[in-house]
C-alpha cells in the first residue's frame, strides 16, 4: 500500500492543530478556575534560554503550515508572531488548520521527490520532500507541540497523553 504525501501531511496536521486547541482550552479553562494570570502560562518556559509557551505554538503552527504550502505547492502565508493571549493563539490554530486543509491534493502529486529548500538562519538546506517531511518538519512540529504541552503539564494543568494525542 502507498501512502500519499498528502495523506502523510494534511489529516495529520490538521488534526494535531485540533488536539493542540483542546490542550490550550484545558490551560486556559484551568487558569481561569484557579484566577492565575493566563500570561504566567504564555510566557513560561522551561528553562531560561528556551522560547515561551507562546512561541512554542507559534512554531508549531508555522511548521504545519509551512510543510502543507511548500509539499503542496501553493505559496507559504506568512503569519506574525503576535498573539499574547490564549483566544489569539486559538485564532492561528483555526488559520493555520483552516489553510492546511485548503492545499488542493494535487499539488502533493511528485511531492516525495520534489526538492525542498529551506533557509534555518544563515543556512539553506535542501531535502527531497519525503525526506523534509519525516525528517526535518514532523520532528520541529513535535518538538515545538511538545514543549508547550510540557510546560503547560509543568506548572500543574492536569494533561495526559490522551489529550495530546486528541482522546482527552
Amino acid at each position: 500500500m502507498t501512502i500519499s504525501m498528502y495523506s502523510m501531511t494534511v489529516p495529520f496536521y490538521a488534526g494535531m492543530l485540533t488536539n493542540l486547541a483542546h490542550v490550550l482550552t484545558k490551560a486556559e479553562a484551568w487558569a481561569t478556575e484557579r484566577k492565575i494570570d493566563p500570561t504566567v502560562l504564555l510566557n513560561d518556559r522551561l528553562a531560561p534560554d528556551m522560547l515561551t509557551m507562546k512561541r512554542q505554538v507559534q512554531i508549531a503552527t508555522d511548521h504545519a503550515k509551512s510543510a502543507a504550502a511548500r509539499l503542496g505547492g501553493v505559496e507559504n502565508p506568512s503569519f506574525p508572531d503576535t498573539e499574547e493571549t490564549f483566544a489569539e493563539l486559538h485564532a492561528r490554530i483555526a488559520k493555520v488548520r483552516d489553510f492546511v486543509l485548503s492545499v488542493p491534493q494535487a499539488g502533493f502529486d511528485g511531492a516525495e521527490d520534489r526538492n525542498i529548500t529551506i533557509k534555518v538562519g544563515p543556512q539553506e538546506m535542501t531535502f527531497p520532500g519525503g525526506q523534509y517531511l519525516q525528517g526535518y518538519s514532523f520532528p520541529n512540529f513535535y518538538f515545538h507541540m511538545t514543549t508547550a504541552y510540557a510546560i503547560l503539564r509543568h506548572n500543574g494543568v492536569p494533561l495526559g497523553k490522551g489529550d495530546f494525542f486528541g482522546r482527552g
